[in-house]
Formats: structure tokens, sequence, C-alpha cells
């Protein structure tokens, strides 16, 4: 285990970080997330992606689950989206050899599965809107869609992959984004009161439950010892922590809240989601290398999702692409040969908000949450905030008056970052 601090608070920018080795921020998209069908794919199809990468390293590469980059859908005569036209740009033309999912987050049209270029499904009904926690928007949905079955639809294509992948005796590469536990909070019925935390707690078990399956089909197949399996998240909790006296999800499962007597959802960190708080960005990231990485073994060195591609590249002894500028390797933190960290972190919120991270020190550019968590603040605005995370792991004590050397010192090295780096416009 490491720590993780990512670079963004939101799915889409942290998705694009972790496929390219490059922050989001450098590119079109400065804040928000993307919205299909509205919007335009985000990855260039000429830009290299952790999967058009391994391919050339002689890699089988699938994709299994939520894409949320953009794509593009095909229209009808009247310029119209048909969602039941051939989709371009999919993870296919990203460098994946199939893709099997969903278009992005699984409150969000269409309501169907996808295999690389087409829907399953005809898109005959119409999914409701629907209030938390079976959050959805309303949109067209195929008849055989349920989104209680997906996190196990997912759980099967992975094993498929797996099988196929071990017979051929390639190395291969499995990206495998789930849709849960972002909302909707959508247990299947066999993990309804499987937990005493209500429908959240009981999908969070079935989470899980999916991981077990993919780590059981790597043993099933007997790939599992030389298999490098990495288990993270792409942004903190949507859970707002809730006051004892105040209104929480086991009272009433309508309300986005917990209470921290009855479980913990962030740990004890500030913010949630979109915000540029720990809450919104340190997650937790578990390696599972049974050949390479020593069991229980803990590194405190500070990595975050753009580095998986410098790993790689290091691992298959290919050469890390330029374009993946913000990637750091950290193999030898996973084979215990700890040396000199990576630069500083630099954070995203929902907002477009920036923060530094250095060692323990983290500086946010901004006088709030830049997300979710009031005051919102704006980006740049005066009221920067500085805080020792050793020391106040909460961000509860803002030092930007008592030390302002070292507030100056990291904005000048934020400065640095973006300024060392082309920025798309």
């Amino acid at each position: 285990m490491q720590r993780c601090p990512h670079p963004s608070s939101v799915c889409t920018p942290t998705r694009y970080a972790l496929l390219t080795g490059r922050y989001c921020w450098r590119s079109p998209l400065k804040k928000g997330v993307l919205v299909p069908p509205k919007d335009k794919p985000l990855i260039e199809n000429d830009r290299p992606t952790l999967a058009s990468f391994l391919k050339k390293q002689g890699y089988r590469t699938n994709m299994v689950g939520k894409w949320h980059l953009g794509m593009g859908w095909a229209l009808d005569e009247n310029g119209q989206v048909d969602f039941q036209g051939k989709i371009s740009d999919t993870p296919v033309e990203k460098g994946f050899d199939h893709w099997f999912g969903v278009a992005a987050s699984l409150d969000m049209v269409p309501y169907t599965m996808i295999r690389d270029h087409e829907a399953v499904s005809q898109l005959t009904e119409t999914q409701p809107n629907q209030p938390f926690p079976r959050y959805t928007r309303k949109g067209p949905k195929g008849p055989d869609f349920d989104p209680g079955d997906v996190l196990d639809d997912l759980a099967k294509e992975a094993d498929l992959v797996i099988a196929d992948s071990a017979k051929s005796k390639a190395p291969f590469f499995l990206y495998l984004p789930l849709t849960g536990p972002h909302k909707p909070v959508w247990p299947h019925e066999r993990f309804v009161g499987s937990t005493e935390l209500g429908p959240y707690g009981d999908f969070v078990h079935q989470v899980d439950h999916t991981v077990g399956l993919v780590l059981e089909s790597l043993e099933k197949h007997g790939v599992a010892d030389d298999t490098l399996v990495i288990y993270t998240s792409d942004n903190g909790s949507f859970m707002y922590r809730r006051k004892d006296s105040q209104q929480h999800h086991l009272a009433n499962p309508g309300d986005q809240g917990y209470r921290p007597s009855d479980h913990q959802s962030n740990y004890h960190w500030r913010g949630t989601k979109a915000d540029i708080y720990e809450g919104g960005h340190r997650v937790p990231f578990l390696v599972r290398w049974p050949e390479k990485a020593k069991a229980g073994s803990v590194s405190k060195k500070t990595i975050t999702l753009t580095d998986i591609f410098a790993t790689v590249a290091e691992m298959t002894e290919g050469p890390l692409p330029e374009q993946a500028e913000d990637s750091y390797s950290f193999l030898n933190s996973l084979l215990g040969k700890e040396k000199a960290s990576r630069p500083p972190v630099i954070h995203h919120s929902a907002n477009g908000t920036f923060a530094i991270r250095e060692g323990d020190w983290k500086l946010i550019l901004s006088s709030g949450s830049g997300g979710r968590q009031r005051p919102l603040g704006k980006p740049f605005e005066q009221g920067y905030q500085l805080y020792d995370l050793h020391e106040d792991p909460q961000e509860s004590n803002n030092l930007i008056e008592e030390r302002p050397e070292i507030a100056k010192r990291l904005e000048k090295a934020f400065a640095k970052i973006a300024r060392d780096h082309k920025t798309s416009q």
C-alpha cells in the first residue's frame, strides 16, 4: 500500500491522468466531468495511452467497465444522437483490443452495455429520474438493462478476458474500472441486507465481492503469481459526514450522509468527492504482485495515478512516451527499494481549484473547497490555505500566516510545473 493522493477529485480527469500519464488540466477539460452525449472524446487518437503503449510491447489489451472519457455518437438524418448507431472514438481507438462496459457513470445515458462500437440492446424503454440512493437521470434504456446486474456482468466479462489471455500465454493488460460504489447506489438483490449499514454498505460489500471474483479468476486460470494487480479509486466518496444529531443514511436511506459513530466513509479526511481537501483525493492504493512485491509491505512515498504509466514502462523496459509528461515510476517502491520521492503532486478539484502537495505540506490555491463543501471558493481566490498533513491530517489548522515561506516556495513550485509543460487551450 502506498500514500496515493489522486490528481483530481472527480472521475473523468482522474481517468484521463491514469491512461495518459498527464494531468487533465493540461487538456481542454479545465473543470468538472464529461456528460454524454454532448461532450466530445477527450483523449486524442494520436495521444499515447497506457493501452496503446502496452500493445506495442506485445500485450493483449482489454477494457471492461466504465469509460467516461467521451465518445463519438452516431447522428440520425435530423442531426440528433442515435444511440443505436455505430459509435466512434471508443476505447478501441485508444489502444484497447476490445471493450465491454458503459459509456460513463451508471446514472448517465444511455442505459445499456456497449461492446466495442455498438450498444448490445435496443433502447426501447426510458429510465426515469430517481432520487438518491437509486439515483438516475431520465434517458433511453435497454429492456434487459438492470443497474443491479452491472457489477456481475463486468466480473463475468473480466473472467472471460482472463481465461482467454491465460490460454494464449501472451502477456495481458486488463483495465477494469467498476461502476460502483458510484451512484446509483443499487446493490444486487442478493446483497440487500448483507450488512448493517444500509444500501450504501450493502453496495460497498458487493464492490468488494466483485474484486474478490476477479482475484479468484486469476487464481483459477493460473496467472495470479506473475500478474500485477492494482486496486484503487478515482476519487473519494460522495457521502457527507454528519453530526450525531443530524439526519443520516441509516435512519433515512435517501440521505447522502453518514455518522462517524456508525462508520467512516472517507476515514477522517476533510471533505468529499469533488473537493480539493483530502476526502476528495486521498484513496487506498493496494498492490498484489506475489512474484515481486512483499505481502504486507507499506510505502510512505507519495504517488499519484499519473505515475502508473511510467511504472509500467519501467517494468516492461519500454520507452516512456514524452507525452506522458507528469508520470514518474514508483517501481522501486513496489520492489522495496525506496529512493528519492517524485516532484510535488498537483491536485485539481471539480471547479478547477488547484493544490500542490510536497511531502506533508499542502498548499491550496483558493479560499474554499473547490467542490461541494462550503465555502466553495474560486480558483486562485486569495485566502490561500496551507496545511501540515502530518500534524493536521484533517486540514483544520491553516498555517498560511505562520509559515509564509513554505507557502511561497510551494506557490513557485506549482507555477514552474504548470509553466514547464505545454497546456492545450
